[in-house]
């Protein structure tokens, strides 16, 4: 089955019911529009040579039209290449680049990267504006699709076809190209149907299309449900939007659900319609995690996957959020719940070992959500293999006595401080419990007695103070002398343009000019 069959289940059930609607209510899309617009877009890739194979990238800011574009690119199964409009120009070119990009749909805010994709991108044939106002002798969207009511056969099944591309975000160097298949795609869809049962769901997407907001709009395509598009993560505009439109799920970051909770009308409006609110990407603050537990109510989601195992290998439902709390078992709110449906998960040591519930090792996952590799990087792609079929994902975790999975950190992320492993993650949970605290990263900077001391960058709330001192204590009451940050440095966090922090940058700018990096 084929990505494209999943948007057109919902739009032939249900023709005429909103499938995008903008924040503000000023104009909506039904299925019909959408897929009628689709079907012209991708005669038109198709009139100009594409089909399967070529690779379709979208670069623009949230946008139905936009997302509309990589539906045309999907219905004559080409590969649709994931840009977010947040990267710099650079590293958008790189990756379409890396990837051997044929087409290139940008906004006309993005004109500058489209020039520089141009010139760097050999393999670059066709841009195409998506609206007035793009750069001079490129078409506009509008004029050069085909007519109204052109139709695309549907295209044959082919599940192992790549269905999207996207770059390993966060690292240094050249970008890697995940591939994830059809049949990727439709696992994920049928692990959030399963795992997150709604009827007619109302989704709202304030994180980038490009990524993870993107990729679970399919399986709410599927079923009918609408999806409410903003332009970047504003609080008070998600809190009205919620109440406007009767929102019912919507997935976010953690560092955005910090903003939503640091605002100062947070608690003055009416969240009831809320099933599910969706959390992955980084581990979350345990306390701030139970604050939105409390505001939001029992609707707290946490899926955990990553590009190359998309979105939900494990979930944490939200009955799995409230037992943990009535039960006791307050431990359970830092993982990330069970293995899902269709990804089997595991512990594993470096001879390739599964190892024991509570015992520490690398997070290994198999099944059809797994990636093939790499687009074009043998060397990269084997390096995640694993003994057994399993694919390693970077990740230190261990599962307990019920099958509930614990990140405990990434394996390159652990500090050797005099000999004892610290992972950074534990100290992290401690600071982010601070009511000053936004945000943190846990880092080790060098040190001629310890080799990496414990070092503590913390981002404050607006409007907050607190000492290093009272920090330093509250790490040192909670988790003795070893774990606990010997400095606390006060300052703004790098982070990537889907919000993650950029530890490896962090610790670059401390680590730069030494002729070590442990």
């Amino acid at each position: 089955m084929q990505v494209i069959e999943s948007f057109d289940r919902g739009a032939d059930a249900f023709p005429d019911r909103a499938c995008f609607v903008l924040a503000d209510g000023s104009r909506s899309w039904s299925f019909r529009e959408i897929q009628t617009l689709s079907h012209r877009i991708g005669a038109a890739l198709a009139r100009d040579g594409f089909g399967e194979g070529s690779k379709v990238a979208v670069l623009s800011p949230n946008d139905p039209v936009a997302f509309t574009a990589l539906l045309g690119a999907l219905r004559i199964n080409a590969t649709w290449v994931a840009l977010n409009a947040k990267s710099t120009p650079q590293d958008n070119a790189d990756l379409l680049e890396t990837v051997e990009c044929d087409v290139l749909v940008y906004h006309p805010k993005l004109a500058a990267a489209a020039d520089l994709a141009e010139g760097q991108v050999a393999s670059l044939r066709t841009c195409i504006s998506l609206l007035p106002g793009g750069r001079d002798g490129d078409p506009v969207l509008d004029d050069w699709m085909e007519p109204e009511g052109t139709q695309v056969p549907l295209v044959p099944d082919r599940p192992e076809a790549v269905a999207m591309m996207l770059g390993t975000g966060g690292t240094t160097g050249r970008p890697k190209a995940v591939q994830i298949t059809h049949r990727g795609i439709q696992q994920m869809n049928l692990a959030f149907l399963a795992h997150l049962p709604e009827q007619d769901p109302v989704q709202l997407v304030a994180a980038p299309m490009s990524h993870a907001a993107g990729g679970i709009t399919f399986c709410v395509f599927a079923v009918g449900g609408t999806h409410i598009i903003h332009d970047g993560v504003v609080p008070k505009d998600i809190f009205e939007s919620i109440e406007r439109h009767k929102v019912t799920r919507l997935f976010l970051p953690p560092t955005a659900i910090y903003a939503l909770l640091a605002h100062p009308d947070v608690r003055s409006h009416d969240f009831s319609s809320l099933r599910h609110f969706i959390y992955a990407a980084a581990p979350m603050s345990v306390d701030k995690l139970k604050e939105s537990m409390e505001v939001f109510g029992p609707v707290m989601t946490q899926t955990f996957g990553q590009a190359e195992a998309p979105m939900i290998c494990t979930v944490l439902t939200p009955r799995d959020h409230v037992e943990a709390l009535e039960s006791g078992r307050e431990e359970r709110l830092a993982s990330c719940g069970r293995p899902s449906v269709v990804a089997t998960v595991r512990i594993m040591d470096d001879d390739g070992t599964i190892l024991g519930p509570g015992e520490k090792g690398e997070i290994v996952v198999r099944g059809d959500l797994v990636m093939p590799g790499y687009y074009k990087d043998p060397e990269q792609s084997e390096a995640v293999r694993r003994p057994g079929g399993w694919h390693g994902t970077g990740d230190i975790g261990q599962m307990d006595e019920d099958g509930f999975v614990s990140i405990v950190d990434r394996k390159r992320d652990m500090i050797i401080s005099g000999g004892f492993n610290v992972f950074p993650s534990e100290v992290e949970q401690v600071i982010w419990g601070h009511p000053a605290v936004n945000d943190c990263a846990v880092i080790g900077l060098p040190d001629e007695k310890w080799g990496e001391s414990v070092t503590a960058v913390v981002e404050l709330k607006p409007g907050q103070e607190v000492e290093a001192d009272e920090l330093v204590k509250l790490c040192r009451d909670r988790l003795g002398p070893v774990k606990t940050p010997k400095t606390v440095i006060f300052r703004e966090l790098p982070r990537s343009p889907v919000g993650k922090v950029l530890k490896r940058e962090l610790r670059d700018e401390f680590w730069s000019g030494r002729a070590r990096a442990v």
